[in-house]
């Protein structure tokens, strides 16, 4: 008897590891310089311009940034007492979330003013959007759809691989139809299904940053996406450099 359990144990195993999704790793194209001092909680990248939006309290701001240079171009500076989290675009604007405070602020794009303001329930972590919603995370395996005028909840999302529901989900992009995401603490991207929350692969981006140090908040946090160029870009919280990378089946490229 205890024999066959082992078996239909090693056999549940079995088809859970096959359903697991599998993992990608990368090929860095191109290194950028990026602000050490930022606390990147969000980035975005909208006809060729870049854009960031940094956290911690009296630190945080919405940035518009060179890319070649790392130079910021333009900033607005967020309340002292707000965290900022999550950033995206919707048409001429900038919509960015605050960690804590259930506030979010609307700026125009071009000029960095301040449009408006808006409230939401819960915590807020990565923002994106696909053609009609705005989707955010909140460190649960659950994202939220809003419509991006009202900011209600029109519907929610459990993700999940394999059965397994995927926890503090944080940076957000959109790309392709996929929803791509920072699984914060780790050097890792799922890319999910906006249809069933499932996980389609996992993006293993370890040893990005080769050597260079860090503290134990200097974590992966920054994806950004050029549609036109079809670039994608990667960075992390307090990190010298920001990546352009191509994914690749199997390991992480170990040339830099």
């Amino acid at each position: 008897m205890l024999a066959l359990l082992l078996l239909l144990t090693d056999a549940v195993q079995g088809v859970a590891a096959r359903l697991s999704a599998p993992t990608e790793g990368y090929r860095v194209v191109h290194t950028y310089p990026h602000d050490s001092s930022a606390f990147t909680q969000g980035l975005v990248m909208v006809d060729g311009m870049l854009y960031e939006g940094t956290g911690l309290k009296g630190r945080s701001s919405v940035r518009t940034v060179d890319l070649v240079t790392g130079r910021v171009l333009q900033s607005v500076k967020v309340p002292d007492r707000y965290f900022g989290e999550g950033l995206t675009d919707w048409g001429g604007n900038l919509i960015e979330l605050t960690w804590l405070a259930h506030r979010g602020f609307v700026y125009d794009r071009f000029s960095m003013r301040l449009v408006r303001t808006f409230k939401y329930k819960g915590e807020g972590w990565g923002l994106t959007h696909d053609s009609k919603d705005l989707i955010m995370s909140d460190g649960s395996p659950v994202l939220q759809f809003l419509d991006p005028v009202t900011f209600k909840v029109v519907r929610t999302l459990a993700v999940s691989d394999g059965g397994r529901p995927v926890k503090e989900l944080n940076e957000l992009e959109y790309i392709h139809g996929e929803i791509y995401a920072n699984v914060w603490q780790t050097d890792r991207i799922a890319r999910i299904s906006p249809e069933t929350g499932g996980v389609i692969a996992w993006i293993d981006l370890s040893g990005l940053l080769g050597s260079e140090p860090r503290d134990g908040n200097a974590v992966l946090n920054g994806i950004a996406y050029d549609q036109k160029n079809d670039r994608l870009f990667v960075t992390g919280k307090l990190w010298p450099k920001l990546f352009e990378i191509r994914l690749v089946r199997g390991v992480a490229d170990s040339e830099r």
